[in-house]
């Protein structure tokens, strides 16, 4: 898969002043050295990175569609996993929400969850456009394997948004942009964290997210370049998937734990496998800190964990993509350029601001 990792690298853009109005209040982060904006700014908005000249764009004459009006649009939002981790719940409350907001008919909104089954995200997408959706809001559970809903889409001139996780295409013909995280800088920021909390030596465990996506691909890239770069003496000895689920994180880490019950550090990949690595943790004796846990998400759950002691760090990635993919929309349809990339700004919790910032969490 590394031969991707140059395609899949998003660029860094900004949609301009009217997007980053939606988080007016969290304009505060230092988005370029990983710090957490003040106890008082926004718990929730997105923020924009800052801008990368070159970045391809799409406009509606370019794409071919037509002007539509999002009140009396019909839309479909496609989810991924399961609502029981709590990314996914934000995920699609803010979705949601936001159609809700802008004045989108209940009726007029279709949302489906494949429930983490890929050929059953398909059939739900195709379903969406043989309805007669003018609006695609797709979280895709892979980055491959996408080219039956492409034919459909672009048959019908329908744009696609994807968020949170890259679909490998191409923009402004098969979709129009992609909404998320540095997902390589995600791991780069969790290698500082963990050489930080390790004193740069140790050894440390991988629980890797699910495969066939460029989330798990860049987090582990990151990770591991960055490691090696400002911690040489930090040896990865394990690597297992975790599947980004809590149970399969508990459970791969007690497997770690019977077979080398000296590990010094984990990185997960997610903070639901994180928790998971933590009971296992628990189960076999250990306190707060013995293992120095990093991941990636920013959950309640995790962030308290990080309060409590268990996890040294938490890096964000903001699942409350409503606003943002709904002004990035209703651009689109008033002929605005659209960039192929848009990249959020994410923030991290340690142990000088999770108590205080807990409420950011979701």
């Amino acid at each position: 898969m590394s031969a991707r990792h140059g395609r899949l690298r998003p660029a860094i853009v900004t949609l301009g002043v009217a997007l980053l109005a939606i988080s007016a209040c969290a304009k505060s982060e230092d988005s370029n050295s990983g710090g957490t904006p003040s106890t008082g700014s926004s718990a929730g908005a997105q923020v924009i990175e800052s801008a990368a000249p070159g970045v391809a764009t799409c406009t509606l004459q370019q794409y071919g569609g037509t002007k539509v009006d999002l009140k009396t649009a019909k839309v479909g939002f496609s989810q991924s996993e399961k609502e029981a981790n709590p990314f996914r719940i934000a995920e699609t409350k803010s979705i949601q929400d936001e159609a809700a907001k802008i004045g989108i008919p209940k009726t007029n909104l279709t949302s489906a969850n494949a429930n983490s089954q890929f050929n059953k995200q398909i059939s739900d997408v195709e379903q969406m456009i043989d309805s007669g959706v003018q609006l695609l809001v797709i979280a895709p559970l892979n980055s491959d394997g996408w080219d039956s809903v492409f034919a459909k889409a672009s048959a019908k001139k329908i744009p696609i948004i994807t968020i949170d996780r890259k679909i490998n295409a191409k923009s402004c013909t098969d979709y129009l942009t992609f909404i998320g995280s540095d997902f390589e800088k995600q791991g780069q920021r969790a290698a500082d964290e963990m050489a930080k909390a390790m004193g740069n030596k140790g050894e440390v465990a991988i629980l890797l997210g699910a495969p066939g996506n460029n989330v798990t691909t860049l987090r582990t890239k990151g990770f591991k370049d960055q490691i090696a770069k400002v911690a040489p003496d930090i040896k990865i000895t394990f690597e297992q998937t975790g599947n980004f689920s809590r149970e399969e994180g508990q459970k791969v880490s007690e497997q770690l734990l019977q077979s080398n019950g000296n590990i010094n550090g984990i990185y997960a990949e997610n903070d639901e496998m994180a928790l998971g690595s933590i009971v296992a943790l628990r189960g076999a004796g250990k306190k707060a800190g013995d293992v120095k846990i990093v991941s990636i998400d920013g959950t309640k759950g995790a962030v308290q964990a990080v309060a409590d002691g268990w996890a040294s760090a938490v890096i964000e990635s903001n699942p409350r993509f409503g606003p943002l993919a709904f002004e990035t929309a209703t651009k689109f349809f008033n002929g605005e350029p659209i960039p192929s990339d848009i990249i959020i700004s994410d923030r991290q919790y340690d142990e000088s601001n999770a108590k205080t910032d807990l409420g950011s969490a979701y």
